[in-house]
């Protein structure tokens, strides 16, 4: 488990001007949750404890609603909506965080299990955006779906962005709530998160184009300093969805160096600075460098350690 990213120095400058100053809790967070609805360009928004909050919040106001009484009872749900229907390829670890508002999942595959599996005690539907591809029902027909049955939906999308459009896709799209983490792509504190969508369900701006253009120097610069090493390639790529920024793909050819990836890993892992790189579980023959969270001058040590532990690799 790894922390996440690094907050820019103008965050940490906020921080602390914020430090000092007292002010009303109820009033500071409806003034910022208005000021980032109008950036971007959606009903309402919050900022929560971390994606997992916006998540149980989502779940919570979906179950209970505005109603102070079933909102004290939760986790206790008896006569609330206290089902939310998930499609099975999108489980995942985190949804811990809906269950905790003490509903239940519901498992579906197709379009017609989703509406088969709709009923009175539906609260809401659940989609994993990072699993997209792994389902049988896309975001659109996920929203379409929603809006059919009359039943809120709500897209985890902790990861996505960057691309920074994604603050807006997914609320421009139709799905009623969007949760993202604050400490990732959007590079607030750890703890924070961002729950956007209808304002009944809930109650930093920079030049992306210039952080696009740093990341794929810092590509290039890795991968320029593989180009002479015999037997292993490197290619630059964006993933389809999750952490949509270009990376660098290192990979192993017959005549290249004798040394595993995971050996490589581990190497880097060990040295001085350590340097851990993007886990790719589902392929052992390759490594890969994820340049978003790299400082300025971090490219240039990342690539000569790959570089030096190449070239002993090869005696």
């Amino acid at each position: 488990m790894f922390t996440a990213s690094l907050m820019p120095p103008e965050v940490v400058r906020a921080m602390e001007t914020a430090a000092r100053c007292f002010v009303r809790l109820d009033e500071l967070h409806d003034a910022v949750g208005r000021r980032i609805a109008a950036l971007l360009r959606c009903e309402a928004a919050m900022v929560s404890a971390g994606a997992f909050g916006a998540l149980t919040l989502a779940t919570a106001a979906c179950t209970a609603g505005a109603d102070p009484e079933r909102i004290r009872r939760l986790p206790e749900t008896s006569g609330m909506r206290n089902e939310v229907i998930i499609q099975k390829s999108h489980r995942f670890s985190y949804d811990h965080a809906v269950r905790n508002c003490g509903v239940s999942l519901i498992e579906v595959e197709t379009r017609e299990d989703l509406t088969r599996a709709v009923n009175e005690r539906t609260a809401m539907l659940l989609f994993l955006n990072k699993n997209e591809p792994l389902g049988r029902i896309t975001a659109s027909e996920f929203v379409e779906l929603g809006k059919r049955c009359g039943v809120p939906t709500l897209n985890d999308a902790a990861a996505d962005v960057p691309p920074v459009d994604n603050l807006f896709t997914y609320t421009e799209m139709g799905f009623d709530l969007v949760a993202f983490s604050g400490g990732k792509g959007i590079r607030g504190p750890q703890g924070a998160g961002l729950l956007l969508g209808r304002a009944d369900l809930i109650r930093a701006e920079r030049d992306h184009d210039a952080d696009w253009r740093e990341w794929e120097a810092r590509v290039k610069i890795i991968g320029d300093a593989l180009a002479g090493v015999p037997g292993v390639t490197a290619e630059r790529f964006v993933p389809r969805i999750a952490n949509q920024v270009p990376h660098l793909r290192i990979r192993w050819h017959p005549g290249g160096p004798p040394i595993a990836p995971d050996a490589v890993a581990r190497r880097l892992r060990e040295g001085e600075p350590s340097i851990e790189l993007v886990p790719v579980p589902e392929d052992a023959s390759s490594l890969e460098v994820a340049s978003w969270m790299l400082e300025p001058g971090e490219a240039e040590i990342v690539a000569r350690r790959l570089r030096e532990i190449f070239l002993a690799a090869r005696g």
